[in-house]
């Protein structure tokens, strides 16, 4: 039988890029004794001592999605004490509302979700912007209080990481802000508050620097 406290759950509710995030935390959790389960069962995110919140697609489905499955009360409760690590719809289904579709979220992060509002805009090169976002960009480690957040550990600020989204996250703090990255404008590209950690940007995408988040999230002792 294995050890509830070595088991991090990647939530299965229909909505997420289940396959390659689970690879990525099964390769970032080799020799750490981690054990990674994909579960689309509420009792065994409430026994996991991590969970990993994905999300892929449009925010209205995937918050119905997360109702119907009866997972989110499990969610909710693991966002009470246990680590958790959002991925992209995944961080947005943790602020208080999105623009798309009008949708009330999970309400763990103050804040809203908004569209990139861009029609029109060049780039430096002369290319128009397009939404949504897609492809690799520099995200700039926000500091707090002189540090940055200890997921970020190794990983080279301004680094390169992967998006795909037409909306993203705007906290009603600044102190949840983890990370910026520049569309068009700065904007949250990753968020923190206490045990709650969430990226806009695709880590299992993100070649060594996406593995070496997930390996920071593991270890990290909030």
């Amino acid at each position: 039988m294995m050890s509830a406290s070595k088991i991090v759950a990647v939530v299965d509710y229909g909505m997420g890029n289940l396959r390659s995030v689970s690879q990525a935390v099964q390769a970032a959790a080799q020799g750490s004794g981690w054990t990674v389960q994909v579960t689309s069962k509420p009792e065994d995110v409430r026994a996991a001592q991590r969970v990993v919140l994905p999300g892929q697609g449009a925010m209205p489905d995937c918050m119905r999605e997360l109702a119907q499955s009866g997972l989110r009360a499990s969610v909710l409760e693991a966002a009470v004490n246990k680590p958790l690590f959002g991925v992209c719809v995944g961080m947005q289904m943790l602020l208080d509302h999105s623009a798309e579709g009008d949708t009330p979220g999970l309400g763990l992060v103050p804040g809203e979700v908004v569209k990139f509002d861009l029609q029109g805009r060049s780039q430096t090169d002369g290319s128009r912007y397009k939404v949504p976002q897609m492809g690799w960009n520099q995200v700039r480690q926000v500091r707090h209080a002189g540090a940055v957040h200890p997921v970020w550990a190794g990983v080279p600020d301004h680094s390169y990481f992967y998006f795909v989204h037409s909306f993203y996250a705007r906290p009603a703090q600044a102190a949840h802000c983890a990370g910026e990255a520049d569309y068009g404008g700065w904007f949250a590209a990753a968020i923190a508050r206490d045990n709650i950690f969430a990226t806009q940007f695709h880590p299992e995408k993100s070649a060594d620097q996406g593995l070496q988040l997930y390996r920071n999230f593991l270890h990290w002792m909030p």
